[in-house]
């Protein structure tokens, strides 16, 4: 099934990118291998590469990357500074350690800093790092605005402020980076703690700026306000909900735990059932309109199914590879890449070659833009336009010959006899 070039009708749903960001962030809290943890990062930032588009938001998912990169630093700095409550053999160094009161027992700063220790930490931060880039990654691919208007009506006042909050990072680094090209162009330093200070100040004007016309913005649209639904609807939509939400967490113990086996899954569908119809009743009290909603078609099941299939076989891996899953810090061995988790993370690629392509990337623009990369648009386009004059010139001619009379701009015509 081959890519069709993304537009208003074809665009993907909103949606099935967090799915599928969402089923390789599960995948990554169920394993410490980093090796499998490096695999689920670069199948993201594969699906990221291909199929974001040029939008403000798109643009966060580096930042997102270096967000993961810092907190693997200051995971390993803990461990160092503060000690790793890992016990190990391979010494690397002893700090001197500072003597705490009796009623820190437990907490320690400086001491002995071992080797198994410090790989624990870095497995344990390699994870944490993962979970953020997987969500960079949907910050990155889904359009904010329009996965606010598949919400359901009851959840639409809850989802606005999901999205203002999601739509944050996006914007804050859209402003640094426009800040900071303006600086290079004044021929002021832009790197650095001092370049830094005299940003800051301005994204903050801009950040402020942008929630006073999203506030008013809001009010005009007006956000906040209901219909009048009967009283008894109201109850009865408030039990649902929480009756439902009481199941599903209910049910879910039940599954996890040992056992709840027998009722765990009645009573999370049950839940789910109750809750989503609380959900439906509480979407009488939207006086909202939708123009256009997006369509859940195949390709967003596939990419959608492709993250949830990745988590599904990532769990089920612990059954029958967990040592490999979880290498041991304790004695210290190298990592091994088990082969078939590593061919279950591989399935989250597929949105890279289903997924619409974004405005841009296809064969026409490719072409051209390789076209004017080496110059040769321009000599093709002098050459159609000498053809197209010449083609012209001769039609005219024609025409005037047809008529009985010379060409416009002939000096040598003579006017035809009357």
């Amino acid at each position: 099934m081959s890519a069709p070039q993304a537009t208003r009708t074809t665009a993907l749903h909103a949606g099935a990118w967090w799915l599928w960001a969402l089923g390789l962030a599960t995948a990554a809290s169920r394993t410490t291998n980093p090796l499998l943890l490096g695999l689920l990062v670069g199948v993201a930032g594969y699906v990221v590469a291909a199929r974001r588009t040029n939008a403000p938001w798109a643009r966060s998912y580096g930042a997102f990357v270096k967000l993961g990169l810092v907190v693997i630093a200051i995971r390993l700095l803990f461990a160092f500074v503060l000690g790793s409550p890992i016990p190990g053999t391979h010494t690397l160094v002893t700090l001197p350690e500072v003597p705490l009161p009796s009623w820190a027992k437990g907490v320690r700063i400086g001491g002995r800093v071992t080797a198994e220790g410090m790989v624990f930490a870095l497995y344990d931060g390699l994870k944490l790092a993962t979970l953020l880039i997987c969500v960079g990654a949907a910050n990155a691919l889904a359009n904010p605005a329009r996965l606010l208007k598949s919400l359901p009506g009851a959840l639409y006042e809850a989802g606005v402020a999901v999205v203002v909050a999601m739509t944050f990072a996006p914007n804050l680094v859209a402003d640094v980076q426009r800040l900071r090209a303006a600086r290079r162009l004044r021929g002021r330093p832009d790197r650095g703690f001092t370049a830094l200070l005299q940003v800051g100040l301005p994204v903050l004007e801009g950040a402020l700026e942008r929630s006073v016309a999203l506030a008013a913005a809001m009010d005009a649209r007006g956000y906040g306000r209901t219909a009048e639904v009967p009283p008894a609807v109201r109850r009865l939509t408030s039990v649902l909900t929480l009756g439902g939400l009481l199941g599903i967490c209910a049910g879910t113990y039940g599954l996890l735990g040992d056992a709840g086996g027998g009722y765990g899954l009645p009573l999370l569908l049950a839940g789910l059932a109750a809750a989503l119809a609380g959900l439906w009743l509480g979407g009488r009290r939207s006086v909202r309109s939708r123009y256009r909603p997006d369509r859940w078609g195949a390709r967003a099941w596939l990419v959608a199914g492709s993250g949830i299939a990745v988590a599904a076989l990532v769990i089920w891996a612990n059954d029958y590879a967990a040592t490999a899953l979880h290498p041991p810090a304790v004695p210290l061995t190298a990592p091994v890449l088990p082969l078939w988790p590593a061919a279950s993370v591989l399935v989250g690629l597929l949105p890279a070659f289903v997924a619409p392509l974004p405005p841009g990337t296809g064969r026409a623009d490719r072409a051209d833009e390789a076209c004017r990369a080496d110059g040769a648009c321009r000599a093709d386009g002098a050459e159609q336009a000498g053809r197209t004059a010449r083609t012209s010139r001769a039609s005219r001619a024609a025409r005037a010959a047809s008529r009985g009379r010379a060409p416009d701009g002939d000096p040598h015509a003579k006017e035809p006899t009357q």
